[in-house]
């Protein structure tokens, strides 16, 4: 079998197609062109198989409680707690969407989620604050890939269901990435805000203050904590940890009387339908990897790679570039969909980790919805901000470099993603 259902797939995708009709339409077509119709059944098995999964069940229970922390206001009491205790450092509002973006992301694992949510209440602030829009906006673009980095990560879980991978070792991999980019995007931001002279946001809190604002956003707090000790533990799988969450925030939200039983059928029904098109998306790409898999095409582009080097930090390198590439055209759940099947077993024959690999390839792809001209989180920031995508993109610059930074940091030192997975017993 050919492989021309990857330049079906690319041109019905460059017409505008929505990629799940997409990943169905390619395959579907070259199997038609090529006499080959007797595996339409395998396509159809392969969409219905890639939804019915138990481990898929945790992307609409993280969904939903990623919504009902962004409606019940709890996003107010995280930049309470970062204002508390880091709004006396320069340029201290943005310094205090970065930490925000860090804590929020232990709740959503959502890039979009973040940027919209904390960009509605930051970018006002920090332009009231001296700070130019397009700076703001361009921090909030930047901070709010932490959210799929830091664990849960809804696109974690998806590698890890079309990989084989383990979630939970995923999530204990995922950590130190995600600190190391929030700590490097504070250390540009003190950078250039002393540059440019950007003030603080408030005097340095005394410990009493601190305690108040942590106490506000105690049991906010407590969610990634119960989350991630959970998984690690062994306590519960991670559908188990995600549909505890959803249940979490939800009590606390009504408990708390941020939200009201008469805005549960509208969350249920927005939770729904996103986590539809998640599903969609998810079986279009199993039943399009199954032709892959058919086509040889894994073993054609394994031979390619080869052929180009031998060195596995080549490779990776050349893998890195790719994935770039990739990001700047392609949302991250669709191109880990798409190309995880392809890469993974070539890294493998290389010799890397497999979960070494899933973690740079997710960090390499979240970063890829802050860059031009596709990126998603830059339309959000642009959408909520007024300022043109161009203009943020341009701003961001000094964030995309701390980024791409980051990303040979965790390629090159297999140990700042591998240490924490081997002391928990997900990786040998």
């Amino acid at each position: 079998m050919g492989i021309s259902f990857f330049w079906i797939l690319l041109s019905v995708m460059f017409l505008g197609m929505p990629v799940a009709f997409a990943l169905l339409f390619a395959p579907g077509l070259s199997l038609f062109l090529e006499g080959k119709e007797m595996f339409y059944l395998l396509l159809t098995q392969r969409l219905y198989n890639g939804i019915d999964s138990f481990p898929l069940m945790a992307i609409p229970f993280f969904m939903l409680a990623g919504e009902v922390m962004n409606r019940s206001g709890i996003t107010l009491s995280l930049v309470q707690v970062s204002q508390a205790f880091i709004g006396h450092l320069r340029g201290g509002l943005a310094q205090i969407n970065i930490l925000s973006s860090m804590l929020f992301a232990g709740l959503s694992g959502s890039a979009v989620a973040d940027c919209s949510a904390l960009g509605k209440m930051l970018i006002p602030a920090m332009e009231k604050n001296g700070y130019s829009r397009r700076f703001a906006a361009a921090v909030t673009a930047a901070s709010s890939v932490i959210g799929p980095i830091i664990p849960p990560s809804g696109i974690m879980i998806l590698y890890a269901f079309v990989m084989n991978v383990s979630v939970g070792g995923l999530f204990a991999a995922g950590l130190v990435p995600g600190f190391l980019v929030g700590v490097s995007l504070m250390a540009m931001t003190w950078f250039l805000a002393r540059r440019r002279g950007y003030k603080v946001a408030s005097e340095k809190a005394s410990w009493s203050e601190r305690g108040t604002a942590v106490k506000q956003a105690f049991w906010p707090l407590l969610t990634p904590v119960i989350l991630l000790g959970g998984i690690l533990s062994g306590v519960f799988t991670p559908t188990e940890a995600a549909a505890v969450a959803a249940a979490y925030a939800l009590v606390v939200s009504l408990l708390s009387k941020t939200m009201t039983v008469s805005n549960l059928p509208s969350l249920f029904y927005a939770t729904a339908k996103s986590s539809a098109v998640i599903l969609f998306l998810v079986g279009s790409a199993v039943a399009f990897s199954s032709v892959i898999s058919l086509s040889g095409a894994p073993q054609k582009v394994a031979a390619i790679m080869v052929s180009l080097t031998e060195n596995p930090l080549l490779l990776l390198l050349i893998i890195n570039l790719l994935l770039l590439f990739v990001g700047m055209f392609l949302d991250a759940g669709p191109a880990i969909l798409i190309l995880g099947p392809i890469l993974g077993p070539i890294v493998t024959q290389f010799g890397i980790d497999p979960l070494h690999f899933a973690i740079v390839m997710c960090v390499n792809l979240t970063i890829g919805l802050t860059t031009p001209p596709m990126g998603l989180v830059l339309f959000v920031a642009s959408s909520v901000s007024g300022e043109r995508v161009e203009t943020i993109s341009r701003e961001m610059l000094p964030y995309l470099a701390v980024h791409i930074m980051v990303i040979l940091l965790i390629t090159y030192i297999p140990a700042l993603t591998m240490t924490l997975p081997r002391l928990l017993g997900f990786a040998s």
